[in-house]
């Protein structure tokens, strides 16, 4: 269906046509809580959340990019969720890390055990990286370089300037680039700096 049908709909209250717009957009919302999050649980309460934030605040909505405003409001709620775990922070058993259940769908048949071990080494590696960022450079970087948006699009989901998104990335990248480089010997063989 048409999304500028499916919005004015859901302005008039229809939530069936609200359900649609969630349907579409509810893959995008999750991945970007998880990577903000990094727990499967947090992030799928944040988007529920989120979505019924958006239901609330659909009168709000000015037009533009519906996509955009929806994502402003999944980071936000991220940031919540961020400063409550700031606030009262424990650490469980619970919360380790256990087997990426995502990863099976990155795998390519094609690759041998010892590429597939280290394939997985640096994804750990890198999750590691942008986990140690601060909210701002992770939300950037993850909306950038994971989720593939335009800068414009990142400034007007965050509501910071153009600028300051920029700088964000920069900073976000050099310090991946740091971590990696200070734990080069976990970096699978192939990946690691020549040493002369």
């Amino acid at each position: 269906m048409d999304q500028d049908l499916l919005i004015e709909q859901s302005l008039n209250g229809d939530l069936n046509a609200f359900n649609h717009l969630i349907l579409e957009y509810q893959n995008l919302a999750y991945s970007v809580a998880y990577r903000l999050l990094s727990n499967t649980e947090s992030a799928a309460d944040a988007v529920q959340d989120s979505f019924i934030k958006a239901y609330r605040a659909l009168d709000s909505f000015r037009g533009g990019s519906f996509k955009s405003w929806l994502m402003r409001i999944v980071t936000n709620t991220c940031y919540d969720v961020l400063r409550a775990q700031k606030r009262r922070r424990t650490d469980s058993l619970d919360a380790l890390p256990v087997e990426e259940e995502y990863a099976t769908q990155l795998i390519d048949r094609k690759e041998s055990p010892d590429q597939y071990v280290e394939r997985g080494e640096l994804t750990e590696l890198i999750e590691a990286a942008i986990s140690s960022l601060p909210e701002d450079q992770r939300t950037a970087m993850v909306l950038c370089d994971i989720q593939g948006y335009a800068y414009e699009e990142i400034a007007e989901m965050t509501g910071v300037a153009m600028g300051t998104v920029k700088s964000r990335i920069s900073r976000a990248r050099g310090r991946v680039r740091l971590y990696l480089s200070e734990y080069s010997e976990l970096l699978p063989a192939g990946f690691r700096p020549e040493t002369e």
